[in-house]
């Protein structure tokens, strides 16, 4: 129809009969095409061609697109159109003379004149066109005018006079149907063309034709390993140039509606747009039709994403950060929902304090309760930065430490700084000291948080400087979450010791706790074993900011237990929990916990594969003191494996500042004294050894399972020959209540036998081995062992020093220890035996299943050195049984002596009834 009409018009113009044909559509639907289709056509049939295009910029240039016919007629045609006052510009005689060279040309050749974007040509050109138009019936003149759908030319006579004109045509171009689109499509070549690929295209394009073909020519330019099954356009590409080339031509009205709808995405609507931009609901109303019609918009949203952000990203950053300041400020007064209001915040930069602190704090809360971390810490950091109230700033500063801990340890660290500052200036309230001192006791900075607990005493003034009231769980917290019956009250006592350090605790009629809190260890929890209660409350536990530190006290309990395998899965699950939720702090916290569960089953490569994945989990050049901690882990992997080398590698990390006050100093300095007894610096590691002492009295976490200090320092008290006071640490160890604990007492079994006589060496030896055995710390049995082999060789049984030896290689070998690798299997005077060719290694691996529980208890007492009747005394059987289940054994696993059973049996078995 549009080309019939293009036709018939160019047929009238030809014979004589002068025709106005209006051409009005969306942005991007075809008008200057159809323009170009008239001046091609025109000018292939010897037409004179005069032509101008409106633009926002010179629509207030006077006569401009005027002086754009006169240049592009044939040289002296048309009058000039001189500089002259405004009064003067619209003469009716300079219009006469304009329009009588208009006749004389066209007399000489068919005339036609195009203007497009007539909606933005000057005032003072279209009273020109006018009474051209007017006074152009019987020539051969063809006037083609193009404007935009919506968006009118400033003077509301001329499209009115126009329509009186018994010449004017109309022509009014559409967006394309689905159909459409899909016969267009199909012109082009290499575009699927099923169905779900023509929907995609329209329902981006809108069916506009600019846009259509600027989105398919970014799908084709595309790579083809990159291309998607749909198209999917991304901003800055073809198709959003395209969309904004759309609204510029629509005028600055147009750009500034669609940057509005832009910013305000979701929650924009027509009267948040006419509020926003101050404009008449009208002018807002026509706007957003005028984007709908062109396909750009869909409602008062967007066809896709990639749009509002390229309108946005387009705009000044000046104008672009004001335009969300007021669209915050909007949202607030009609009650938007925080999270909202805070996007606007964050996108502008700044926050009003009276209303944006407010907003920005609760959108932190529900971003975190979306596992949005990165968002939450944005809120609270430019809340931080917009309040100017003192108290309010520690509070906000208080709870970023706390989220930013989930992501970033070291962060968190250095947000303590300023409540602490404040604290220390006397300006922080008694009511944030509770959350700040509970903050440094899950950081592990014990000093800091016993501070705080001194101040939060003073006060309160409760009548003692020494001690501040508290109720049980709300400051350091209750076991496991569990909070005290109704009434119960605790105190917090400070003191200080001979060097003026700080000593807390937290007592109460029931249990008196460290200002360490929950990296204490308890024995009990409300009269049921403690790792029961453990694993009750993890059974239950759901991971938060304020459950992370209980979290980590219940498996902390499970790990310093008797079976710290049973804290595996839980650390797992919660891994993978905090890896699902983008908190690598917190992931890295699991994973160290895991590396100190291998450590103690002693499976030392596992162990550093824990711990640097915990590192990897930290931001680059991390300087927390938590990054100390799986740092330790390297340390003494490395040492135990024998590679002191890169031992030292990790020891010469920088350690940060304040590390030594905080619990993460124990194991550090422990794995250091391990480097340095290794290296024969006794003197270092002994230091090193008693200052982990010092600080576990100070913080009241002096456990054995935790740290077993004291023989750590008695072996290296023996290597410096001060046996006495050796014995004396060891006896100290042996007689408190974590003795129990067999691994701890089996260490201490291994170190006292290097301090009694060589007969007596064995028996202890043998008990230590039992235990470790029970406990299942491969490294420490394989050190008991080798030390046990030793005893059997110097009270001359080289035989079961042999066997012995022989299984502590293995184990020491199997735990990554790589010294034993430039040794050969002890027994064997060649070069090493591959594990395969050993005898140890090449019975059967069914074993449990040829051999029954009796047999298997026999069999391994038998594989670690046990002679028939130490096995009928411990088995309380005959030596006759044991010879009897010997010898079933020795038949089912073909073969003849102890000698040869197999490390796969003595494995097998995790405990000997």
């Amino acid at each position: 129809m549009e080309l019939n009409t293009l036709d018939s018009a160019i047929a009238g113009c030809l014979s004589g009969n002068s025709r106005i044909v209006f051409v009005e559509g969306p942005a991007g639907c075809g008008k200057s095409e159809f323009i170009e289709s008239i001046a091609e056509r025109a000018e292939g049939l010897g037409a004179t061609l005069l032509r101008a295009v409106g633009s926002p910029r010179e629509r207030s240039v006077p006569l401009g697109a005027l002086r754009q016919l006169i240049a592009s007629a044939p040289a002296d045609t048309l009058p000039q159109m001189a500089p002259a006052e405004p009064a003067t510009l619209v003469r009716v005689e300079a219009m006469q003379e304009f329009c009588a060279a208009l006749h004389r040309l066209s007399a000489t050749t068919p005339v036609v004149v195009c203007v497009d974007d007539l909606q933005h040509v000057d005032d003072p050109t279209l009273q020109y066109l006018l009474y051209a138009a007017r006074r152009t019936r019987s020539a051969r003149i063809l006037l083609v005018l193009a404007e935009s759908l919506h968006e009118h030319a400033s003077d509301p006579v001329f499209s009115t006079e126009l329509l009186r004109l018994p010449h004017f045509e109309r022509v009014r171009l559409e967006r394309l149907d689905r159909s459409g689109v899909a016969e267009l499509a199909a012109t082009y070549q290499g575009l699927p063309q099923d169905e779900d690929f023509g929907d995609a295209l329209y329902a981006i394009s809108g069916g506009n034709p600019l846009l259509l073909r600027a989105l398919v020519e970014e799908y084709r330019a595309a790579p083809a390993e990159r291309r998607a099954a749909l198209p999917s356009p991304e901003a800055g590409g073809p198709f959003t140039q395209a969309v904004l080339t759309c609204l510029h031509r629509g005028g600055r009205e147009t750009v500034r509606l669609a940057e509005a709808l832009a910013v305000l995405r979701d929650v924009g609507s027509v009267e948040c747009v006419r509020r926003l931009l101050g404009v008449s609901a009208a002018a807002a109303s026509q706007t957003v039709h005028a984007l709908n019609a062109a396909g750009i918009a869909d409602g008062c949203g967007f066809r896709h994403p990639c749009v509002p952000a390229a309108i946005v990203h387009a705009m000044e950053p000046e104008a672009r950060a004001a335009l969300h300041r007021d669209a915050a400020r909007l949202l607030h007064s009609i009650g938007a929902p925080s999270p909202a209001v805070a996007g606007h915040l964050l996108a502008a930069g700044e926050a009003d304090e009276r209303w944006g602190v407010a907003a920005l704090r609760d959108a932190a809360e529900q971003a975190l309760a979306d596992d949005d971390v990165a968002q939450a810490v944005a809120c609270l950091t430019l809340a931080h930065q917009a309040c100017d109230d003192d108290q309010r700033t520690s509070a906000i500063k208080i709870r970023l430490a706390a989220v930013t801990w989930r992501v970033d340890p070291c962060a968190a660290e250095e947000h303590t700084a300023e409540p602490l500052a404040a604290l220390r200036a006397g300006r922080l309230v008694e009511s944030h000291m509770p959350a700040l001192a509970r903050l440094l006791v899950t950081q592990g900075r014990v000093d800091a948080a016993a501070e705080v607990l001194e101040r939060l005493a003073q006060t309160r003034g409760d009548g003692s400087p020494q001690a501040a009231e508290v109720m049980r769980g709300n400051l350091l917290g209750a076991q496991f979450g569990h909070a005290a019956p109704a009434g119960s009250r605790a105190m917090v006592a400070v003191s200080k010791d001979a060097d003026g350090a700080a000593t807390v605790t937290l007592t109460d009629s029931a249990a008196s706790r460290p200002a360490a809190g929950m990296w204490a260890v308890p024995t009990a929890a409300e009269g049921e074993p403690a790792a029961a209660a453990a694993e009750r409350f993890l059974q239950t536990a759901v991971l938060t900011d304020t459950t992370i530190e209980p979290i980590g006290q219940a498996l902390r309990t499970l790990i310093h237990g008797d079976r710290p395998d049973r804290a595996l899965p839980w650390c797992q699950s919660f891994v993978e929990e905090a890896d699902r939720r983008g908190a690598p702090g917190w992931k890295a916290a699991f994973a160290q916990a895991q590396a100190v569960i291998m450590i103690r089953q002693g499976n030392l490569r596992v162990a550093e594969e824990y711990a640097t994945m915990a590192l990897d989990c930290l931001p680059e050049k991390n300087g927390s003191v938590f990054a100390c901690a799986p740092r330790s882990v390297l340390i003494y992997t490395a040492t135990a494996q024998g590679r002191h080398g890169a031992a030292a590698r990790q020891l010469n990390h920088p350690v940060p500042d304040g590390l030594f006050r905080t619990v993460y100093a124990l194991g550090y300095l422990r794995s250091r004294g391990f480097y340095h007894l290794a290296t024969n610096c006794f003197h270092a590691a002994l230091s090193d050894f008693l200052e982990v002492g010092r600080l576990a009295r100070r913080w009241g976490l002096d456990r054995a399972v935790v740290v077993p200090w004291r023989t750590d320092a008695a072996e290296a008290l023996i290597q410096l020959g001060d046996r006495q006071q050796a014995e004396q640490l060891v006896t100290e160890q042996l007689a408190m209540g974590d003795a129990r604990n067999a691994r701890v007492r089996g260490v201490a079994l291994r170190v006292r036998a290097a301090l009694v006589e060589v007969g007596q060496r064995p028996r202890l030896l043998a008990e230590s081995v039992d235990e470790l055995r029970k406990y299942g710390d491969r490294f420490e049995l394989s050190r008991a062992l080798s030390d046990l082999g030793q005893a059997f060789q110097a009270v001359g049984e080289p035989a079961r020093a042999s066997m012995v030896t022989r299984r502590a290689w293995h184990l020491a070998k199997e735990c990554g220890i790589e010294s034993v690798r430039e040794r050969p299997v002890p027994g064997h005077h060649a070069r090493s035996v591959p594990a395969q060719e050993d005898p140890l290694w090449s019975a059967d691996p069914d074993v449990d299943a040829k051999l029954s529980d009796s047999e298997k208890r026999v069999a391994v007492l038998a594989a670690y050195g046990y002679t028939n009747r130490e096995i009928a005394l411990k088995l309380y059987v005959t030596v006759s049984t044991v010879e009897q289940h010997l010898t079933r054994v020795y038949r089912k696993l073909n073969i003849t002596r102890r000698q040869e059973l197999p490390m796969n049996l003595q494995l097998s078995m995790a405990e000997i009834a």
